[in-house]
């Protein structure tokens, strides 16, 4: 089919190109030899936008939208969680992180439990706040928790950068950070997740580039679109994707050029390579996956919570297993969620004992989660205005 972006970007009549796409997608499942095609948003922002929009709703049936683990909240381990949480009780530390690592839940407890505590949690909307509160608390150990994926990863290389700069020796961070190509390849090779496409996610893209995910595609078969943010760029991405597996085509499309390159930011990516290096990373709902997180540098490594306080960040914490199930609270299946083994609502917890006012698991605690998603719109979304 052809669409041009370029008319879109120029605010043409969405009402209009939606249901172009839409018979432009009803005509390509048809020639598609398969019985169900399964196609996975990986970003959390995607999932919360198709069920907004409706967008599940209005499909053909044959295609099925598969969310995966692409809220780095989610993905986050207990054992990090419980990390987190270990130094926050200690009165010589202050923590400091986004908000949606507040409610995660560890194995007893959460950082909004112990922040009502006592414990001092405070809540930065950059991780650069986290030097003038180190300044000011030269007593105290000071320690960002970085979670997150390619997009959030250069504010922390650079807030290490930035105490380094200030000779700030009581600064942090606790590293949790992944990356998601790797990740996505991972899925790809993983016997119980039949995928026959990706939404990649846009704000990932914009600073790894879109030629980042072709790797990925190239081994696994499996073609792949860089996707924005509204439900017109959804459908336009699945009309692609579509386009890719009936001409057999295992490549990477980028259908977010107004914002995406090829290339991606390479200030950015000099800066995460300067302070940063691949390691091994733990995902909750899949397990340990070889080069998928970045750890900090030999030179930088002084700065590392999880290297300076690992006797504390380990204190009390039980042995886990790891694997799919790893880090659940008992009957919680967040794993099985995030590897969209299972729908939410196929979790015997979700919408009862689990919900948004007390989560159990961390795909209801982010707003990016899919659980959250499902319980705020239901199955199908409200309808989509066309």
């Amino acid at each position: 089919m052809d669409f041009n972006l370029e008319q879109y970007s120029k605010k043409i009549n969405k009402s209009a190109a939606a249901a172009k796409l839409l018979e432009s997608i009803t005509g390509l499942c048809e020639k598609i030899d398969k019985d169900r095609i399964n196609l996975m948003e990986v970003c959390g922002t995607h999932t919360h936008e198709i069920f907004k929009s409706g967008v599940k709703a209005i499909l053909p049936k044959k295609i099925r939208l598969r969310s995966g683990p692409g809220c780095p909240v989610c993905v986050t381990p207990d054992s990090y969680i419980d990390g987190a949480i270990n130094l926050a009780k200690d009165k010589d530390f202050i923590v400091t992180t986004f908000g949606d690592m507040l409610k995660v839940p560890g194995a007893a407890s959460s950082l909004k439990a112990e922040q009502n505590a006592g414990a001092d949690v405070r809540v930065v909307y950059s991780p650069e706040e986290t030097l003038d509160i180190a300044a000011q608390n030269p007593d105290k150990n000071i320690v960002f928790l970085s979670v997150g994926f390619e997009t959030t990863v250069p504010a922390s290389a650079f807030l290490i950068k930035a105490a380094e700069a200030r000779n700030l020796s009581n600064l942090y961070i606790y590293e949790a950070n992944k990356t998601v190509p790797e990740a996505i390849l991972a899925i790809a090779r993983h016997p119980q997740v039949k995928i026959d496409g990706f939404i990649l996610p846009g704000h990932v893209s914009v600073i790894i580039g879109a030629n980042a995910y072709k790797p990925a595609a190239a081994e696994s078969k499996i073609p792949g679109v860089v996707c924005g943010f509204e439900y017109i760029d959804i459908l336009l991405a699945i009309n692609s994707l579509l386009t890719l597996i009936y001409e057999k085509k295992a490549e990477v499309v980028n259908d977010y050029p107004r914002v995406v390159t090829a290339e991606g930011n390479r200030a950015a990516q000099n800066v995460i390579a300067e302070v940063f290096e691949t390691c091994d990373a733990e995902w909750r709902g899949i397990g340990m996956l070889a080069g998928t997180g970045l750890g900090l540098r030999k030179k930088y490594k002084k700065y590392s919570a999880a290297e300076k306080f690992a006797s504390i960040i380990q204190a009390g914490q039980p042995a886990r297993a790891g694997g799919q199930n790893a880090g659940v609270e008992s009957g919680c299946r967040c794993g099985e969620v995030l590897l969209s083994l299972i729908e939410p609502p196929e979790c015997p917890m979700f919408a009862s004992a689990c919900n948004p006012v007390n989560p159990v698991g961390p795909c209801m605690v982010s707003s990016e989660g899919v659980c959250a998603a499902y319980y705020k719109y239901g199955t199908a979304g409200a309808d989509i205005e066309l």
